[in-house]
């Protein structure tokens, strides 16, 4: 069998949009719903998936990712895996509040933070070492688990950024500079083959809306965001 037979392409996928999104707010482990737009890009990358060759559909447990991974599901005709390993970071003391506020009581560690989030993650909150390595883990098993198919995986967005520099061997404390955001329902594509990981193409709307910030480059290459968007 060649390579190329035995390569398994994983589509990440970050939620829709959540009711948290717009004031910013860290989601985490929180069980936080979708906003109509969310649903909306939910809807989108469910016609993307069903206009590109998907074998499966992966998400995490938590419901937001469990309803963006759902009209994908319908149109293909798939019953989704879950995986616990693929749920968001804990974000400890800051779960439900934004930077801005936990900066507001504790302006030091906000600055440790901002200046290095893995080395100074906020308190209570999970390792992001910890986070990147169950993230990574669960990928690779998922890739094994179906070698030469394309499977859709629907997860957050602070784990996504971890796992992604795990595997481009890109230190873990840059993970928000070098990845400002993944955006909501965008696909993101990796090749596995064996132990190896190629990123193919990163943060690819699946539809333009208007109401979207204007590209800064070509399909595949992330935009300057117009804000930060903080979270999962």
């Amino acid at each position: 069998m060649s390579t190329t037979s035995r390569s398994t392409t994983l589509l990440l996928a970050r939620h829709g949009q959540t009711v948290w999104h717009a004031e910013n707010r860290y989601a985490g482990i929180s069980d936080v719903p979708l906003t109509d737009e969310g649903r909306a890009q939910a809807e989108a990358l469910g016609r993307w998936a069903a206009e590109h060759p998907v074998d499966a559909i992966w998400t995490s447990t938590v419901s937001r990712a469990i309803a963006t991974a759902d009209p994908a599901c319908r149109a293909l005709g798939l019953t989704p895996h879950r995986e616990p390993a693929l749920r968001e970071c804990d974000f400890g003391v800051v779960e439900g509040r934004t930077l801005a506020e936990f900066e507001a009581e504790n302006p030091a560690r906000a600055k440790a933070f901002r200046a290095d989030p893995v080395s100074y993650p906020f308190p209570e909150a999970e390792d992001p070492r910890t986070a990147a390595a169950r993230g990574a883990h669960a990928l690779h098993r998922i890739a094994a688990a179906h070698p030469g198919e394309r499977v859709l995986v629907v997860a957050h967005n602070t784990l996504l950024r971890l796992v992604l520099c795990s595997f481009l061997s890109i230190p873990l404390g840059e993970y928000r500079r070098v990845f400002p955001r993944l955006r909501n329902a965008a696909v993101s594509e990796l090749r596995f083959t064996d132990r190896e990981v190629a990123l193919l193409s990163l943060n690819v709307p699946c539809e333009h809306h208007e109401h979207q910030p204007a590209e800064d480059g070509p399909p595949g290459v992330p935009s300057a965001p117009a804000r930060r968007t903080h979270g999962e």
